[in-house]
C-alpha cells in the first residue's frame, strides 16, 4: 500500500505524463539475434548479401524500410509482403518458449500502472509478432494501445508513435517513449515526445539525442521522470 501511495504522489507531481509508448523488440524483450537469424536465412534462401553491420543499422525500421536498404532500390509491394512473411514466419518459429522481459521492464510495467499512467505498444513490427509476443510474455493486459507501425511509414518517421498517442486519446507532448534503436530515438523526437533510450541494441554514443540514457530499465529512477516532466 505504501508502494502505490508513493507512485501516486509521484504522477501528481509529473502532471504533464499521461502515457508511456513502449517499443517492443530491445525495450521490452531481447530479440536482436532471433531477427538476426531470421532476416539472415530469408536474405540466404534469396542468395542476397546480409551482414550484422547491415542489420544494426536498420534494426527499428519496418520491413518495408529494410527490404529497400539491402537490396537498394524500392521494391514491389508484392514482393516486399512476400519476403515480409517468409521472415515474420521463422521469427515466430524461434520465439516460442524463448521470450522474457529486459531487466527492469515488468517494474516499471507496474509502475506506470499504478500511476494512472496509460501504455501502448509502439513497435515497427507487424501486428501477428506484437500479438505473439505479447501473449508468450503475459503482458497484454498492461496496455491500452498496440500501434504496429509494418504499414505505416518507417521510423525514423514518427507515424508509428503519433498512432499510438492518438490511440490513447494523450497529446504527444505528454507521452513518454522508450526506445533502444537509433531511428527510433530520432522517431520519438519528431513526434514531439521525450525518450528514454536503453542499451540492449546500440552503444551510449549512438543514442546520445536521446533525453536520457540507461543501460537497463533497472536504473531509471523517478527523479528523472520528474526532471523530465516536471511543470
Amino acid at each position: 500500500m505504501k508502494k502505490e501511495s508513493n507512485q501516486n504522489t509521484l504522477m501528481d507531481t509529473i502532471k504533464s505524463l499521461k502515457a508511456v509508448l513502449w517499443d517492443m523488440d530491445g525495450v521490452i524483450v531481447d530479440t536482436f539475434d532471433w531477427h538476426y537469424s531470421a532476416w539472415q536465412q530469408t536474405f540466404d534462401e534469396l542468395a542476397q548479401p546480409f551482414d550484422m553491420e547491415t542489420f544494426r543499422k536498420t534494426f527499428g525500421m519496418n520491413n518495408r524500410l529494410i527490404l529497400n536498404t539491402v537490396f537498394g532500390r524500392e521494391l514491389e509491394e508484392d514482393f516486399i509482403q512476400q519476403v515480409s512473411d517468409r521472415k515474420e514466419a521463422l521469427f515466430r518459429q524461434v520465439i516460442k518458449g524463448s521470450a522474457e522481459l529486459l531487466p527492469g521492464v515488468a517494474d516499471w510495467l507496474e509502475r506506470f500502472e499504478h500511476m494512472r499512467g496509460r501504455q501502448a505498444v509502439a513497435s515497427s513490427a507487424p501486428q501477428a509478432n506484437i500479438d505473439a509476443l505479447l501473449d508468450e510474455l503475459g503482458i497484454r493486459g498492461y496496455f491500452q494501445a498496440e500501434a504496429a507501425g509494418a504499414t505505416l511509414r518507417g521510423k525514423p518517421d514518427p507515424a508509428v508513435f503519433l498512432l499510438a498517442a492518438q490511440l490513447l486519446g494523450v497529446e504527444p507532448v505528454n507521452c513518454l517513449v522508450i526506445e533502444d534503436s537509433i531511428a527510433g530515438v530520432e522517431a520519438a523526437h519528431r513526434a514531439g515526445m521525450k525518450c528514454v533510450a536503453v542499451l540492449t541494441t546500440n552503444p551510449a554514443e549512438k543514442l546520445a539525442e536521446a533525453d536520457v540514457i540507461v543501460k537497463d530499465l533497472t536504473l531509471l529512477d523517478e527523479e528523472t521522470l520528474e526532471m523530465l516532466f516536471a511543470g
